[in-house]
């Protein structure tokens, strides 16, 4: 069922949880008895849900989502909740369970005959406040006189700020080879955070980050020194680029510039374009928590034009994205890619129809098709951690050492080839999940691959599931 239609689906609702420990609590909070004065308000395009939860407290939850997300007209970024709960989770097991039980029917939640009770409407004003004043900002900031010798200044300043950044990292980075690796294990992070800190004075953040990562490595394991030589390598490819900015070809100049830290407005790409119109598969949605923003990742490909697309969204202070789109959904909507010279991160404009379920994955090829994929990818942008690949006929399979792999039947010979798992997500119960319902049968699923190995996100069984 269209989740901005009539009601959801059980299934489309089960989408929207962070986790699997949301969707068993979400779950049990589906049935009457813990709620009252649940309603709901049908609109063209969405409408809303509320209702009152008890809980181990004297006062109950109150809960409330609209189901038509920030935006005008077709431009919804997707639906929003709003919960009394200490949860830090959007949705929260609430919000999920009161999804849940509107979605059964509406002899479980009604179709108001009033408004919304006074906490839920005041919520949903300043949602529609909010949604009006971003969609006329735009046009607002359009029209709003613009010093553009002010802004060539602050440009060229930022400029020189990163340059000089980026001078004395490569002199930091000369004196650790010259020193010898072996003396990196016993620095500590001290003079990691330091240069780190120097990269954020300079206004360059990718840098920072990148130098931050290095700060893991000493002592991480066997072949540590290896793989630090590795990523001092690709730091000072970023550096060269940088220093060398005009010589490069435009596209391979604007992945320089992501890569140390310097972003493009959303606005103002969108109103530049040009977009690309497709009926685009919602693949994978998974958020990050540093403690300090979630990052929201949601993995789009194209039916038509066959290609990839990122969109990245964020959340302060431990509060989720409010762009939110379920798995299995197929949008007819435009996409604007940001400039790169493999461009994979889009920014989401346009929607020309509500979502509609989709009906199964988009077409995949074997590891070796996947390792070729990746392989074009860093020709292009040799600093990419991750590409996105969908994998057909693939079965799960963990060696004797507990280190899983992803093999198929593919390869010369009809010997099968196989990707390593990343070892950071070797733990989770994900891949437990996916070897459930494979059943030592090969399975479809939707990966990120990069040099640490496979991530599986999303499998069909038949239905898309999220892992």
């Amino acid at each position: 069922m269209n989740p901005q239609g009539d009601r959801w689906t059980a299934e489309s609702v089960l989408a929207l949880a962070p986790d699997a420990a949301s969707r068993k609590a979400g779950s049990k909070l589906a049935a009457p008895g813990p709620w009252s004065g649940a309603g709901a308000r049908p609109e063209e395009g969405g409408g809303a849900v509320w209702g009152e939860c008890s809980g181990s407290g004297s006062k109950p939850y109150r809960t409330v989502v609209d189901l038509s997300g920030e935006g005008k007209g077709e431009e919804k970024s997707g639906p929003g909740f709003n919960c009394s709960c200490p949860s830090r989770k959007f949705p929260c097991k609430h919000a999920l369970g009161l999804l849940l039980l509107w979605a059964s029917g509406e002899a479980a939640v009604p179709v108001a005959q009033d408004p919304p009770p006074g906490w839920a409407e005041q919520w949903l004003d300043r949602r529609r406040k909010r949604a009006e004043k971003a969609a006329a900002g735009p046009a607002a900031a359009a029209s709003a006189p613009v010093d553009e010798e002010a802004a060539r200044r602050r440009g060229e300043r930022r400029a020189e700020w990163i340059t000089a950044g980026v001078t004395e990292l490569e002199q930091r980075l000369a004196d650790l080879l010259r020193g010898g690796l072996a003396a990196a294990e016993g620095a500590g992070y001290g003079q990691w955070d330091e240069t780190a800190a120097r990269m954020v004075d300079a206004q360059a953040p990718g840098l920072a980050s990148r130098v931050r990562e290095l700060a893991s490595l000493p002592g991480s394991g066997a072949d540590w020194a290896g793989r630090l030589l590795e990523e001092c390598a690709l730091l000072h490819t970023l550096n060269q680029g940088w220093l060398r900015l005009e010589e490069l070809p435009e596209p391979l100049a604007a992945t320089v510039r992501s890569r140390v830290g310097l972003t493009t407005d959303a606005a103002a790409l969108l109103a530049s374009g040009p977009p690309v119109r497709d009926h685009w598969l919602v693949l994978a949605q998974r958020d990050g928590d540093d403690g300090r923003l979630v990052t929201r990742r949601i993995w789009l490909h194209g039916r038509s034009s066959g290609r990839m697309a990122l969109l990245l969204s964020y959340g302060v202070a431990g509060r989720a994205p409010e762009l939110s789109l379920p798995v299995g959904l197929s949008l007819d909507a435009d996409l604007v890619y940001y400039p790169a010279a493999r461009p994979l991160r889009a920014v989401l404009g346009t929607r020309h129809a509500p979502p509609v379920e989709s009906a199964g994955p988009p077409p995949g090829g074997g590891v070796e098709a996947a390792l070729s994929a990746y392989g074009e990818a860093l020709r292009d942008d040799p600093w990419l951690e991750a590409w996105p690949v969908v994998l057909d006929g693939v079965v799960p399979l963990q060696g004797p050492d507990g280190h899983w792999q992803l093999a198929d039947g593919e390869g010369e010979g009809g010997v099968g080839a196989a990707l390593p798992v990343d070892p950071r997500h070797r733990d989770g119960t994900g891949l437990w999940q996916l070897a459930s319902i494979s059943g030592g049968a090969p399975v479809t699923l939707f990966a990120e691959y990069g040099h640490r190995g496979a991530v599986p996100l999303t499998t069909w069984a038949p239905e898309p599931v999220a892992l």
